[in-house]
C-alpha cells in the first residue's frame, strides 16, 4: 500500500484487505524500492511510525473504531460543559446555577445527550465520554 494517510483506521483497513506492506507518499524513492523489493522477498515493508502504530493496533484492537466512533459523537461545546459538571457529582440545579441556565435546560441537553452517544444514565453518558476522551 502506498497512501498518504497514516491514521490507525487506513492501517488497519488496508491490513484487513490485504495489504502486505504499508508505505507513505513521502518516503524517500530509494527506501519505496527496498520495501517493495522486500515485499516481492515475503517481508512487510513499512516505515517506523507506520509500524509503531500497527504494533499499537494490533495490542489494542478495540482503538481501531475509537477514531470512528468519537467523530460520530459530535457534542456541542455546552453538552460538554454539563457533562464534565455531571462528572463531578454536581446535581442539575447546581450545573444550571453554575452555567447561567434554568435546571429545564439542563434537563433538554442531558436528554439530547443521551440520545447522541445512545445511553440511558448518567453513569453510562459518563463512562462512555470519559473512554472516547471527550472529557
Amino acid at each position: 500500500m502506498l497512501t498518504v494517510f497514516d491514521n490507525e483506521e487506513h492501517i488497519f483497513n488496508a491490513i484487513k484487505a490485504g495489504a502486505d506492506g504499508y508505505l507513505l507518499k513521502d518516503t524517500a524513492a530509494e527506501d519505496l524500492h527496498a520495501g517493495i523489493l522486500e515485499t516481492i522477498e515475503g517481508g512487510a515493508a513499512m516505515n517506523p511510525k507506520i509500524a509503531k502504530k500497527t504494533l499499537k493496533l494490533l495490542r489494542h484492537p478495540d482503538l481501531s473504531n475509537l477514531t470512528t466512533a468519537k467523530e460520530q459523537i459530535s457534542l456541542s461545546d455546552r453538552e460538554t460543559e454539563i457533562l464534565e459538571q455531571l462528572a463531578s457529582g454536581l446535581s442539575y440545579t447546581r450545573i444550571a446555577e453554575n452555567l447561567f441556565i434554568s435546571p429545564s435546560t439542563v434537563r433538554k441537553h442531558i436528554e439530547n445527550i443521551y440520545k447522541k452517544l445512545q445511553v440511558h444514565s448518567k453513569l453510562e453518558a459518563v463512562e462512555k465520554t470519559r473512554n472516547y476522551n471527550i472529557i
